[in-house]
């Protein structure tokens, strides 16, 4: 039985791979448009939230977005949520309309067609290496000057599968701060559960997201880096441990 349900799972596997690619090929004229100019980004933007919709869609996985703000249209936000699944990228797309751009792991970069327009118009970091965490930083500031938002993982990769969240990184508190924009903390509830990093396993269903009321930073200082980080960590912690939808 087992067995059986391991190639069932392959070919879901596959299947999701799949769905990744199609609308890449498909739309590839107008993406190769859109990131031909830095300032065509929103648009670029719009592309990739109908590929994150698309791939969700054709997984069998419905969201259910539970609100507790709404975000103002223009505005620039530091987008952070818990990260536990590839969907994770997907599932910001789907909720946010606000154009963000990832901070996301170098590695994505080599997958296949993905990789191409992934490291054109994301920041890409080298976890091992300290300048390219530096240069991270300085790349963010310059999309969050063009009135981006931008959108980080704080625990800086997957957690260790015994724990329900990770210790946070200082990187988007620091950035927040610094350029006096709110954090817009999101719960993913079911993501490890739909499509871990563990091969043979996911399945179609629910993915619940609470969005949390954002955090304001305009009256605080670089010393409140760590309260911000523990605050927005326990806002989250406490969703996974104690679900409100």
């Amino acid at each position: 039985m087992r067995f059986f349900r391991n190639i069932l799972v392959l070919f879901y596997r596959i299947w999701f791979y799949l769905l990744v690619t199609l609308p890449i090929v498909v739309l590839m004229p107008l993406l190769l448009v859109s990131i031909s100019k830095e300032s065509w980004y929103p648009f670029f933007f719009r592309l990739a939230r109908f590929w994150a919709k698309f791939i969700l869609a054709g997984m069998g996985f419905y969201p259910l977005v539970k609100r507790g703000t709404l975000y103002e249209k223009g505005k620039s936000y530091m987008f952070v949520a818990n990260h536990t699944s590839m969907t994770d990228i997907m599932l910001m797309l789907y909720v946010s309309k606000n154009p963000f751009v990832f901070v996301g792991k170098k590695e994505l970069a080599k997958i296949p067609l993905f990789g191409f327009f992934y490291k054109r118009t994301c920041i890409l970091v080298d976890r091992d290496s300290p300048k390219s965490r530096r240069e991270v930083f300085v790349r963010a500031q310059y999309k969050l000057n063009k009135g981006l938002s931008v959108c980080i993982f704080p625990e800086g990769g997957v957690p260790e599968e015994h724990l329900v969240l990770d210790e946070f990184k200082d990187g988007a508190f620091r950035l927040a701060i610094e350029h006096r924009i709110p954090i817009a903390p999101m719960t993913f509830h079911d993501n490890k559960r739909r499509f871990s990093y563990t091969f043979f396993s996911g399945s179609p269903g629910k993915m619940r997201v609470m969005v949390h009321p954002i955090i304001p930073t305009k009256i605080l200082e670089m010393e409140d880096k760590r309260m911000l980080r523990l605050q927005t960590r326990e806002i989250i912690l406490n969703e996974l441990q104690n679900p409100s939808l």
